[in-house]
């Protein structure tokens, strides 16, 4: 069984604290069961919605108007890092994000942890495809890239040998979950890959189980919530019910926030199907969604074709446009790499497909020159503001909608 362990909260400093939490106290710190050996059993309404989410996923890898739009896969993982990072306070447009890309000398704070964090959940992807088993290495190799940069660098990639806790400022007094004290950290995180590592409970309950029980175990001194999302996409292409594509499951906790915290907080209080049914639901709109996102983005695709005068099969502008919904955002360089092309097929490209609307030229910065295609911009608004409810699930996709062309620079 789960219980509390009361410690003793004792102030190594009074500096910048008030003369109440200068003053040892009392606190409890979670302490969970183990879960390799576990035998979750659960209600048939939630099997349900863990094998709706299942066919999601499994549907999601599959689409048509997936597999003919590979870019849509980094898309996705994109949408996914904005969402996670969301979660923990760091708002970023994908605009943003893209330009912090386009120029990764110019990224700075919220822009530059999400770009760690979409560096993470490709390192996340990679590891789902392995077949070895999974360490508690690998999980501190995810947490380190994420947390790689010069600010956190002495923390990356270390288990915590210090008590930590979720809100209440800079004291556990008021703190809304403290997590295991740190001595028995390294127990639980063996325990805890022995459980991944199975493969005879389903895919989304294992995926489920394993994100909480890391979110309990916080096992790290920061970046905890954002690689605990990686590693539902590790669990999932692990288990190969998404092979190639990222559902982008942070996407709708971003947008039920409360609820996902509910969820955690109803796991701790042994309310498993609780939090499996909340996981579950998400994991379903993600697949749902996501694949309808995939085919506006086919959509779309056809109207440029069209609208740049049906350049032939094979051509550079055709090709380039067949890239623009994973590379919303080139530079003349980066589009001839993205090709493999010279640069001035690549300009006379991307001239061509701006004289016809296809995307706008830009600048980002104070001189770099850059083509963008802004409705996929727009599509991915639109698409994180369809992931908070389940309405309309079963309704076909809507078609990618018209927008006016737009002039101008940014800056």
């Amino acid at each position: 069984m789960s219980e509390l362990i009361e410690r003793t909260w004792t102030p190594n400093s009074s500096y910048g604290r008030s003369r109440r939490d200068s003053k040892p106290f009392r606190y409890k710190a979670y302490l969970p069961d183990e879960i390799a050996n576990l035998d979750p059993v659960l209600p048939a309404s939630v099997t349900a919605k863990i094998e709706g989410a299942t066919r999601a996923a499994i549907e999601l890898d599959s689409s048509p108007g997936i597999t003919e739009l590979e870019p849509v896969a980094r898309l996705l993982l994109r949408a996914e890092s904005v969402a996670s990072s969301r979660i923990e306070g760091l708002r970023v447009s994908h605009r943003r994000l893209e330009e912090a890309v386009f120029d990764p000398r110019a990224a700075r704070g919220a822009a530059l942890s999400v770009v760690r964090n979409i560096e993470a959940m490709n390192a996340a992807v990679e590891l789902g495809m392995s077949a070895d088993a999974l360490r508690v290495e690998d999980l501190s190799a995810i947490q380190a890239t994420l947390l790689n940069t010069e600010r956190d660098r002495h923390i990356a990639g270390i288990i915590r040998t210090e008590q930590n806790w979720i809100g209440g400022g800079i004291t556990p007094r008021n703190a809304s979950f403290i997590p295991p004290p740190p001595e028995y950290v390294p127990a639980l995180m063996d325990d805890f890959v022995r459980f991944c590592n199975r493969d005879d409970l389903s895919a989304v309950t294992q995926a489920a189980l394993a994100h909480v029980q890391f979110e309990t175990i916080h096992p790290f001194a920061d970046g905890n919530g954002r690689t605990g999302r990686c590693l539902i996409h590790v669990i999932l292409r692990r288990r190969g019910i998404s092979r190639r594509i990222v559902p982008p499951v942070s996407v709708v906790l971003a947008a039920n926030s409360a609820r996902y915290v509910a969820g955690l907080s109803a796991f701790r209080a042994e309310d498993l199907a609780g939090w499996c049914a909340i996981f579950a639901e998400a994991m379903e709109i993600a697949g749902v969604r996501a694949t309808e996102l995939g085919r506006s983005l086919a959509d779309l695709r056809g109207e440029w074709i069209q609208r740049a005068g049906s350049p032939r099969r094979g051509s550079t502008s055709r090709r380039l446009i067949g890239g623009l919904a994973g590379h919303p955002l080139l530079s003349v360089a980066s589009a001839a790499k993205l090709l493999s092309v010279s640069e001035e097929a690549a300009r006379l490209s991307l001239n061509q497909l701006s004289s016809s609307g296809v995307v706008r030229q830009v600048t980002i910065g104070r001189r770099n020159r850059a083509w963008a295609a802004e409705e996929v911009f727009d599509l991915l608004d639109e698409f994180d503001f369809g992931m908070a409810s389940r309405e309309g699930l079963d309704k076909p996709a809507r078609p990618a909608p018209t927008r006016r062309r737009r002039s101008g620079s940014v800056t």
